[in-house]
């Protein structure tokens, strides 16, 4: 029987052994999408304490709360920080199979020395020791990230953003780590969505646009992205509860614009066709500034209005959705690609059903731009865990070159989240381990050894050809 979580944790082969401890484990880290604060990472923001660092935001933990009988109020509520630490604590032995689990006692083990199981018993315990160190100058937000190697951030901020943290990152030499922007222009592609009309307000006054017609938000668009690429941003980011392909004249997306904007519903055929021409127009724009595009496609959010209405979005309360994928995926890359301005793209999928689809639609539009082009997406959200990470990887060796796989991202809120990464990596090494062992690959460490790096690091920063 094996020691819980020890230093040969997931991995089973004598060669998975080798391709971590010796190939994988030290590679620094491309962190390409997160949604870390900006200001944070600028002010250097030093934590009060264990809550505020590691549940605050994390709707992962959130919903194994709930799922645990915890109280709203020692989730989201009033309730003192240390109560709500508590409350996790008491949660975390129900957590096993989960996720959660592992990742709770990595950060546990790599931030803080601590290889305690977290529980009610061991609450207090962790709850000083941790706390302790936190007060300490090399727990700020920047010496976590110097110290967990990572060579680049790319963050999620609106078009409206001002990048002024951002600029201040970037005047502060004395911060080695590039953090960049990512550009997510979401609410204005949700026509349907209610605060349409006030977010194009918003963006018309960052960019100092007046916008009165569909030409003056396309114009602004470009405004912005020129002002987000001048910042260092070269990467967009999208997420869409489905993806949709319905094409129209320019003419006709001025008219669907004009009645969104004056209040008057629209059919869920001009909503489509809107969202189509737009993101179109962005991918072209995209193209032509060098950027790689994210597609985040299959999450159904806010699913519990009670909780919306009570808590607001990004809360815990979002899952997989089910739709027709293919067609529509295949139309909107064709469309760029047979006028030679498709993107760098890479595209997650939150149904792991979708993985074939994905990973097929992927190999019809490779070609000698860059190696791997089109990207199928690490494992993103519910299948960010062991059997979703095999899975994934597992489907794009399969149909795609799982040697030319961009890697992992944290797509976290939390600066301790990096150890998501020594997961991956984990997992990586075990899977190739698994196949060397089965006589389905050659024992050579050098092809192997190099195959590891390239995905754990070496793609991600040559695809980005990001130089600071």
């Amino acid at each position: 029987m094996k020691k819980f979580m020890d230093d040969d944790f997931l991995l089973d082969y004598e060669t998975s052994k080798i391709l971590y401890h010796e190939y994988a484990k030290d590679m620094p880290i491309y962190d390409y999408h997160c949604h870390l604060s900006p200001e944070e990472i600028a002010g250097n923001k030093q934590f009060r304490n264990l809550t505020e660092i590691w549940l605050n935001g994390d709707h992962y933990k959130w919903r194994a709360m709930r799922a645990n009988g915890i109280s709203e109020e020692l989730i989201t509520g009033s309730a003192s920080d240390k109560e709500k630490f508590d409350a996790w604590a008491k949660t975390m032995p129900s957590c096993i199979g989960n996720p959660l689990y592992h990742w709770t006692h990595l950060e546990l083990k790599r931030y803080f020395n601590i290889d305690l199981p977290l529980s009610e018993k061991t609450g207090d315990e962790i709850w000083e020791r941790c706390n302790q160190l936190l007060q300490q100058k090399d727990f700020s937000a920047q010496e976590i990230i110097k110290k967990s190697n990572v060579h680049l951030i790319c963050t999620t901020d609106d078009p409206a953003d001002s990048l002024a943290y951002h600029k201040e990152i970037l005047a502060n030499e004395s911060i080695e780590t590039a953090v960049l922007p990512a550009f997510r222009p979401d609410k204005g592609i949700e026509i349907a969505q209610h605060g349409f009309k006030d977010y194009v307000e918003t963006l018309s006054k960052a960019a100092n646009i007046e916008i009165t017609s569909y030409q003056d938000l396309l114009e602004t668009f470009e405004d912005r992205v020129a002002y987000f690429h001048e910042a260092g941003c070269r990467v967009s980011d999208h997420g869409f509860e489905h993806l949709f392909y319905e094409e129209a004249t320019l003419s006709e997306v001025s008219a669907i614009f004009d009645k969104a904007i004056h209040g008057h519903s629209i059919t869920l055929s001009e909503e489509n066709k809107y969202k189509t021409f737009t993101l179109l127009h962005l991918g072209k724009l995209y193209h032509s500034h060098g950027w790689v595009m994210q597609l985040h496609i299959g999450a159904t959010r806010n699913n519990n209005m009670k909780m919306f209405k009570k808590i607001g979005p990004d809360a815990g309360f979002d899952s997989m959705n089910d739709f027709e994928l293919a067609k529509p995926l295949n139309q909107f890359l064709n469309h760029l690609d047979k006028e030679n301005e498709l993107p760098k793209t890479i595209l997650y999928n939150l149904n792991p059903a979708h993985n074939p689809i994905i990973a097929s639609a992927a190999g019809n539009f490779q070609n000698e731009e860059a190696r791997g082009k089109l990207q199928f997406g690490t494992g993103w959200w519910f299948n960010d865990q062991k059997e979703g990470m095999i899975r994934q990887m597992t489907d794009l060796a399969s149909i795609g070159l799982i040697s030319n796989f961009v890697g992992m991202v944290t797509d976290s809120r939390s600066f301790l989240s990096y150890t998501r990464h020594e997961y991956f990596r984990r997992i990586l090494c075990n899977l190739i381990g698994g196949w060397v062992h089965k006589g389905e690959a050659p024992d050579d460490y050098e092809l192997l050894g190099q195959m590891v790096q390239d995905i754990c690091y070496n793609n991600a920063k040559n695809y980005f050809e990001i130089t600071r």
